[in-house]
């Protein structure tokens, strides 16, 4: 299923294309695919190059780990997630390794990392969907992630389903139009609030 975004302003196709299905093909990604996504990752840009990402990964071929990984989502999001043939969770390293110091932008690269993930994987035809409904605490027990690191977000990768395959709710939401904020709202200059001018033309 296809779902472009009606942008108001001219973008790379990749950025109109990319969304986030809930339903997904049990098709298999191949493993050549999948280090593609995650060497896109590899190359995001972070902080002093501190790279400050990891991602535990679960592939339909591991059924242990599979279930494992989704036994740490929300009950809402086990309940589609489950067909998807690949499930992770980015886990970001708090403090800079050289100095010990805390790094405050931990969560903003590896949120790049996986959107850089994210947009490889829409040029290979398969969808990304991010969640926060997880529990980082069950992560960090079931995969021992050692101190200092931090389970930020979970996701899926597959390729894309039969919305049919959902349930009511949420096929409706899977079907309905796409909507943003302007840019208005969220592009400032000079002061908090003021759109910038160059909105304006």
């Amino acid at each position: 299923m296809q779902k472009p975004a009606t942008t108001d302003h001219p973008v790379h196709q990749l950025v109109r294309e990319r969304w986030s299905p809930r339903a997904f093909s049990a098709q298999a990604v191949p493993h050549d695919v999948l280090r593609s996504l995650f060497e896109a990752a590899r190359w995001a840009p972070s902080s002093s190059n501190e790279q400050p990402w990891a991602f535990i990964v679960a592939t339909e071929e591991d059924p242990e780990s599979h279930a494992k990984l989704l036994s740490t989502l929300v009950d809402f999001n086990q309940a589609w997630a489950r067909h998807a043939p690949i499930l992770a969770i980015a886990v970001s390293e708090l403090a800079f390794v050289r100095t010990g110091k805390p790094n405050r932008n931990a969560l903003y690269d590896t949120g790049a990392a996986v959107a850089y993930l994210t947009i490889e994987a829409t040029v290979r035809g398969l969808f990304v969907h991010q969640m926060a409904g997880f529990d980082p605490h069950k992560a960090i027990e079931l995969f021992s992630i050692p101190s200092g690191w931090e389970p930020i977000s979970a996701f899926v990768i597959g390729y894309p389903g039969d919305p049919n395959s959902l349930p009511d709710p949420l096929r409706e939401r899977e079907l309905a139009l796409r909507s943003r904020k302007p840019l208005a709202e969220f592009v400032m200059s000079g002061t908090w609030g003021q759109p910038a001018p160059f909105l304006r033309t």
